[in-house]
């Protein structure tokens, strides 16, 4: 069955955050540790409603069924759900900023079938459309070798701390027309 794209809306979060668990618990297994997965989930991984809100955060099905969800923002938080952020998230300026490719997540059932560069590809197509040039993202370690082959370059090893003391590897990474 082709898989179709769509706009998420936030009659979709409750299915999201489950889709999101799912990835990260199954995606990262030999990549982190299970805490630094289950601490991940909890303080880090989730939807970011303003994504949806700026219609700029997409699901992939599979017929009914999301099997995938990502976006990308005109705004300057990198990466995290609403439950990592802390204070207001200001526009960017196309013409100076990167923008943000954030919160890919792919159902482990669903992996390794061109859905994540499908959701790349809208990203930043739609990212062009609205005038930027160049886009930035923080990478999990199981996420890194896709978005190489999609020619983003690694900037910076971020260890994000967590509200229960471990730390999640997160790699800055960034492409340029």
């Amino acid at each position: 069955m082709p898989f179709t794209s769509r706009l998420a809306t936030l009659n979709d979060v409750e299915t999201l955050q489950q889709l999101i668990a799912a990835s990260v618990r199954g995606l990262s297994i030999g990549y982190y540790t299970e805490e630094q997965i289950e601490s991940s989930i909890k303080y880090i991984f989730g939807i970011d409603t303003q994504l949806i809100a700026d219609g700029t955060y997409y699901v992939i099905e599979s017929g009914s069924t999301i099997v995938a969800c990502g976006g990308w923002s005109k705004r300057n938080t990198l990466y995290g759900g609403d439950q990592f952020k802390e204070e207001a998230d200001p526009l960017l300026d196309p013409n100076v900023d990167s923008a943000r490719i954030r919160a890919f997540f792919v159902h482990p059932d669903w992996s390794r079938q061109g859905i994540g560069k499908m959701m790349i590809t809208l990203c930043e197509e739609t990212a062009i459309q609205a005038g930027f040039k160049s886009f930035e993202l923080g990478s999990t370690l199981p996420g890194q070798p896709l978005y190489i082959a999609m020619g983003y370059h690694a900037t910076e090893q971020v260890n994000a701390p967590l509200e229960d003391g471990t730390f999640l590897e997160i790699i800055k990474m960034k492409k340029t027309l």
